[in-house]
């Protein structure tokens, strides 16, 4: 319990000494891999899945997939862009995990022009993430883990790169169906500039609940968001002073529903506030903010699927698929 108590003094150091209140680039870092994740509300960090993407989200729960399993992800939009990865996660006797994955995202052909607004001809931005996993399981309860991330960005004739890193914890009692999370992201720093000007990753802080009841095949999820970050900078909208208390503190939250007919069966729904809040002050009410999705897990194979908006004007569409060895 000493080292579980200890790791988590050290995260909250971090946080601390790490939280700031800057607009951030490389938000490739925030978008989820796990069709799951994504059907939740885009955000959660401790559901229990044996999946290669769960980790993605929180390292710490690399853990619970299981010995030399594959995964694949692809994310489809409706403005042409594609988020697809590959992960393969490994374990080392009873309490050791590694992961490697990498993932890339194609935002389409775009036409390229001068200063004068002459097509100079067509280009195609992209960037890629490299990504080194590491879980460590303290007890039967307690895992930590960590995530090293390479980020590179090419748009035209330009280019950027930055490393970040993720730390992670999780509290899993599996005969109360009870997981608690909490994880700090993207501690980093951009190491190469499109140009003179700083750029900050996306640093954020996490805690995250996941609780199955005990007489219903249903399981709920709270995940607070962006627990540094309260100023009305953030916020998308036209009219940043006019943002209440009470919804600023929604904004903060993702809910999370499983209902589980099978042990190899999910279907999931959740409520994004804070994307529900952007989407509705940029003209798009209708289902904005709601997630919804199912997958199986059978024997050595696990897929998902899940639908979800994050612009005005784009649904997302996320699958993934798994193979254990």
């Amino acid at each position: 319990m000493k080292k579980e108590l200890s790791l988590l003094i050290a995260i909250l150091w971090v946080v601390i000494s790490n939280a700031q209140e800057s607009t951030s680039t490389y938000n490739i870092l925030k978008m989820p891999t796990s069709a799951h994740v994504m059907a939740l509300g885009g955000e959660n960090i401790s559901v229990i899945e044996d999946s290669p993407t769960t980790g993605w989200s929180n390292p710490a729960l690399y853990t619970c997939t299981s010995n030399n399993t594959f995964g694949l992800n692809f994310t489809t939009n409706t403005n042409n862009s594609k988020w697809m990865g590959a992960q393969y996660i490994k374990a080392f006797g009873d309490r050791h995990t590694g992961a490697i994955s990498a993932n890339y995202l194609s935002y389409g052909s775009m036409l390229e022009t001068d200063i004068s607004g002459n097509t100079l001809g067509k280009f195609t931005p992209k960037d890629i993430v490299i990504n080194i996993g590491y879980s460590y399981l303290f007890s039967e309860k307690w895992a930590g883990g960590a995530a090293l991330k390479y980020v590179y960005s090419k748009y035209a004739e330009y280019s950027a790169m930055a490393i970040a890193v993720d730390l992670g914890l999780n509290y899993y009692d599996e005969e109360k169906d009870l997981s608690i999370s909490t994880v700090v992201q993207n501690i980093g720093t951009q190491i190469k500039a499109f140009d003179d000007r700083t750029a900050h990753l996306p640093f954020g802080i996490q805690i995250g609940f996941t609780k199955g009841m005990n007489h219903a095949p249903i399981r709920f999820s709270l995940t607070m968001i962006d627990i540094t970050r309260w100023s009305s900078k953030y916020y998308y909208v036209p009219d940043k002073d006019k943002i209440k208390i009470g919804q600023k503190i929604l904004n903060h939250f993702v809910l999370g529903v499983d209902i589980l007919p099978t042990n190899y069966l999910y279907l999931s729904a959740g409520y994004n506030f804070r994307r529900a809040y952007e989407l509705k002050a940029a003209g798009s009410g209708k289902g904005a903010g709601l997630t919804f999705g199912g997958g199986i897990n059978i024997k050595r194979i696990k897929a998902g699927i899940s639908y979800a908006r994050y612009h005005k004007s784009t649904s997302s569409i996320n699958f993934n698929i798994g193979y254990s060895l």
